[in-house]
Parts: structure tokens; C-alpha cells; sequence
């Protein structure tokens, strides 16, 4: 029988969609409500509390939980969590707003309802000091710094009611799954050990080598892409997932790996980020997380295998989920394969560097991409995309991905 691992937090899922009648009397029920609009961010956290992705949270966090989050990686509770999941507006707005009033969160870009929530407290925060502490700097160049330091001056706090998955079953079908569904399949494979592969780039070699690793040590992988909003010059989820499952169907072995997405979008908060994918892949069901080269990072605000180490650096029984580290890896002329640092004995001049920033912009320029770097079944679906844009992407190397 497979034993997969618990839910963050040791209990049972925590799924706060509403399903049925109660769905239906809750939609009306928020008609009216007063409406707070949210970004796209916030959004992505109240579809991940809905499916039970973010579980056992029953809405967003108090100003304690910010705080404890912030400063030492725990909640007011003492709960383990890396990332604050906090919900802001302006002024005005919170202004009009009670203590112990229901408000309706409405998608700032679609309209949609998304949640009810009922709000227990009314909260500003020291914006620079949550960009030091979870991203390591202020630099508004630095897109999780910047989406922090504009959201709005007031943070609302309390539990809420999801009322939508803002569109992704519909737009990704099968490939959306929740983490009951993921748990589902894993036991019907029998997996006990599963090792989650994020990705928010296709798959190059060196991803693929990286699967593989984790493919020979455990039951199976979750390659578990992120559908959620990236950085310009990203390439887009349809795309990416077109281009992974070219890869998974011409060299994989059949039941070995399931390709799946969530609807976060990309904080780019590196360490910390690596340590909120483990803890969500604990409540998909996997036993291991791969963390590879600036796991979750951008540019060169973080050390290539911080976030390794970040994880020597909590408390032991933090998470069930557990990394599986993995050094520098990369293409080695004398090795004739994919090999590591690890691994391979050989200078830097014998090493083709993989990296995805490196491939969209060979993509981005027309300009040929060795047989070492990518497949060139992969190759042909993301040539089409570039192909296909009306306005050229320029894509910079910057940090490790230059190397």
C-alpha cells in the first residue's frame, strides 16, 4: 500500500472551495458584501487555500502571523510557514471596512468574485522590512520587492470562503489537478516516494537529467510547472506544458512521471520560495523536492545553492518533504553526457552551462541551440511560439544563468 506523506501540519487536507449549495447560497450571499479588489498574486494564494494546496491556513494571516512569518519562519501558532500569504488594499478602501464584517474579493483583472471573507483584523506593515527578511533585499528591480512594495497600505486578516479556481480547470483541463487528485494517482501507481520537479521554463537537458536522478531514487516524479503570472520575456504556461509533455512522451518511461500545474504566481524569493515549494509539494503528496542551481531565484540577488542550504538551517521536523540536492549540472564534451559537478572531473572548457534564461534568448534571437542543450522535439514547439510573436523579446543574462 502507498504511504505518502501528511499534510503540512500532520492532519487531513484542507480544501476551502465550497462545493454545491453552499457554493450557490455563498455567491449570493456576496453580492452584498462590500468588494475589495485583489491582485494577481492574492488571487493565486486564495485559489491555492481553495484546493487545499495551502493547507491547514483557513484564510490570511494577522499582523502576529506576518510578524513570526517575517522574522523566524513560523506563524503565531508556531506553525512552520516561509512565506507570508497576506491579503493588502489602500487606504480608503480599509478605511470603510469593519472589524468583524464580510467582504467579497473580487479578481482585480476579470471581476470575478473569488472569496468571501470575514475580516477579524486591520493591519499596515513595514514593507521594506518583509522584502529584507523574505527576499533578502528592497531592490524594486527585484519583482517579488517590487509586487510587495506596491500592493496596498492596509492588510485585512481573517478566514475565508473560495467561491472559484479563477478559470485554470477550464484553461488547463487534466494538467490542473488538486492536491487530492495528485494524492489519488499517486496511490493508484503505488508511489510512496515522489520527487516534484518545479519549473517555470520548458525543459531543457539538464532539467530532463535532473528528473531522471530523481526518477532512479524514487517511486516517481511530479513535474509541477507553474501556471500563475511570470516575469516579461517568461514563456507562457500553454506553451511550456506542450513543450514538457513532447518530452515526457518521446524520453521517459511510460509511468514514471505525471505533468501537473498551480496557480501560484512566481514570487522569485529564492531560498524561502524553495522552502514554500516543499511545503505545498507536502500537501500534493510528494516526498522530496528537486532544488537544483538558484532553485526559485532571479538575477543575482541569491547564492547559486542558497537554497540548498536553507534547509539545513530549519528545524528538522519543519516539513516531511525533504530536498533533493543537486549540484551544477550541465553538458561535458569529455564525459560525452549529462554529468554534475558532482560527477564530472573535467574543466569549464569541456562544460556546456544549461540554463533556461540561456535558451529563450537563443530562441528569442533565431539563433541555433546545440543538440546538447535541448531536444529537438522540444525545440520545434518552442520555435513555433517564437515564431509566432509580433514584437521581438529581448532576454538578458544576468547572475548565474551568464555563466
Amino acid at each position: 500500500m502507498s504511504k505518502l506523506v501528511n499534510p503540512h501540519g500532520g492532519g487531513s487536507l484542507k480544501p476551502l472551495l465550497l462545493q454545491g449549495t453552499a457554493l450557490t447560497e455563498e455567491k449570493k450571499r456576496a453580492q452584498n458584501f462590500p468588494k475589495v479588489r485583489i491582485a494577481s498574486r492574492e488571487s493565486g494564494d486564495l485559489i491555492m487555500l481553495g484546493i487545499g494546496g495551502f493547507t491547514p491556513l483557513d484564510g490570511f494571516m494577522t499582523k502576529a502571523d506576518w510578524q513570526g512569518v517575517c522574522d523566524g519562519m513560523k506563524m503565531a501558532n508556531g506553525l512552520f510557514w516561509p512565506i507570508p500569504i497576506t491579503l493588502s488594499t489602500d487606504k480608503a478602501t480599509g478605511d470603510g471596512i469593519k472589524t468583524g464584517s464580510e467582504v467579497a474579493l473580487v479578481d482585480g483583472e476579470s471581476g470575478e468574485i473569488m472569496a468571501t471573507m470575514k475580516v477579524t483584523e486591520k493591519y499596515t506593515i513595514d514593507k521594506a522590512h518583509e522584502c529584507m527578511m523574505v527576499y533578502k533585499t528592497a531592490d524594486l528591480e527585484h519583482p517579488g520587492v517590487k509586487m510587495v512594495m506596491e500592493q496596498g497600505e492596509v492588510n485585512l486578516a481573517g478566514p475565508v470562503k473560495v467561491l472559484s479556481q479563477g478559470g485554470f480547470p477550464e484553461k488547463y483541463g487534466d494538467e490542473f489537478l488538486t492536491p487530492a487528485q495528485t494524492r489519488e494517482m499517486f496511490k493508484k501507481n503505488g508511489w510512496s516516494t515522489v520527487a516534484a520537479f518545479q519549473t517555470r521554463n520548458p525543459m531543457h537537458r539538464s532539467h530532463e537529467y535532473l528528473a531522471k536522478i530523481a526518477v532512479e531514487t524514487c517511486d516517481g516524479v511530479l513535474i509541477h510547472s507553474l501556471l500563475g503570472k511570470l516575469k516579461p520575456g517568461d514563456i507562457p504556461a500553454d506553451v511550456r506544458s506542450k513543450a514538457i509533455g513532447t518530452l515526457i512522451e518521446k524520453y521517459f518511461v511510460k509511468n514514471t512521471v505525471i505533468q501537473a500545474g498551480y496557480p501560484l504566481d512566481m514570487r522569485y524569493a529564492g531560498p524561502r520560495e524553495a522552502l514554500l515549494h516543499a511545503l505545498f509539494r507536502q500537501n500534493y503528496g510528494c516526498s522530496h523536492l528537486i532544488v537544483g542551481r538558484d532553485h526559485a531565484g532571479v538575477g543575482s540577488y541569491y547564492g547559486p545553492f542558497d537554497a540548498h542550504h536553507i534547509f539545513d538551517e530549519i528545524p528538522k521536523d519543519a516539513l516531511e518533504t525533504k530536498p533533493l540536492k543537486i549540484d551544477w549540472t550541465f553538458w561535458c564534451y569529455k564525459c560525452g553526457g549529462m554529468a554534475s559537478a558532482r560527477t564530472c572531473p573535467h574543466d569549464e572548457k569541456d562544460r556546456l552551462l544549461l540554463s533556461g534564461t540561456k535558451l529563450r534568448k537563443m530562441l528569442s534571437e533565431g539563433g541555433d541551440v546545440p543538440a546538447e542543450f535541448s531536444r529537438a522535439e522540444v525545440l520545434t514547439v518552442l520555435r513555433a511560439y517564437y515564431a509566432s510573436l509580433t514584437e521581438k523579446v529581448e532576454v538578458k543574462l544576468s547572475g548565474h544563468s551568464a555563466r
